[in-house]
C-alpha cells in the first residue's frame, strides 16, 4: 500500500518538529516494516524524519515536490510536480490509499480535508501538536469530518497503536 505522512515543515531544530522527531522515525520505520511505501511532500521537517526511518529499514520512498524543490536525501523516487505547494497536495492525497498526520500547519490541514474528502482513511497522531491536534475539536461524532460521514478519522497516540491499526490494514489486503 502507498502510506502518505502529512505533517510539519521546516527546520529539523525547530522545537516543534524536534519534539516529535523520534515519533517521526518511527512511523517511518514502521511503514516499512509493514512492506508500504511511504509517500511524503518530500521535503523537510516531518516529511524527511518518516523517510529518513522508512530507509533506515529499507523502505520505499517516493516525494511528491511542489516546482522546482529538490526534496530531501532519502527519497527513491522524486516527482516535481511543476505546482505550488496546495496543488502538489492534491497529487499526493490521490497516490495514497491512506494517511497518517504528525503535527502540522495549514498545509497540513488542508491534506487531512483533502484526504477526507477523497474518502482516504486519516489517521491522527494525536499528541503531536498543530492541525493533527486542533482538528480534533471539530470532529463530529469524535470521527468525521461533516456530516457526510465519508470516512472515519481515527485518532492513535503510541506506535503500538499505530501497528494495531496496520496489522488490521494488512488483513484486509
Amino acid at each position: 500500500m502507498n502510506v502518505g505522512v502529512f505533517g510539519y515543515s521546516g527546520s529539523l531544530s525547530d522545537e516543534k518538529i524536534n519534539r516529535v522527531s523520534g515519533l517521526a522515525l518511527e512511523v517511518g520505520k514502521t511503514i516499512a516494516q509493514y512492506g508500504h511505501t511511504l509517500y511524503t511532500g518530500g521535503r523537510d521537517g516531518i516529511m524527511e524524519l518518516v523517510s529518513r526511518g522508512a530507509k533506515e529499514m529499507r523502505g520505499r520512498v517516493v516525494g511528491i515536490l511542489p516546482d522546482g524543490e529538490v526534496g530531501n536525501m532519502y527519497l527513491d523516487t522524486r516527482i516535481d510536480t511543476g505546482m505550488d505547494f496546495t496543488m502538489r497536495s492534491l497529487i499526493l492525497v490521490k497516490s495514497i490509499d491512506f494517511v497518517i498526520s504528525i503535527g502540522g500547519e495549514v498545509g497540513t490541514l488542508f491534506e487531512i480535508i483533502s484526504a477526507y474528502c477523497y474518502e482516504k482513511p486519516v489517521i491522527l497522531f494525536e499528541g503531536t501538536g498543530g492541525w493533527t491536534d486542533r482538528i480534533d475539536k471539530v470532529l463530529i461524532d469524535k470521527k468525521y469530518l461533516d456530516n457526510r460521514k465519508l470516512i472515519e478519522v481515527k485518532k492513535v497516540k503510541s506506535i503500538e497503536e499505530l501497528r494495531e491499526y496496520l496489522e488490521v490494514i494488512n488483513d484486509k489486503m
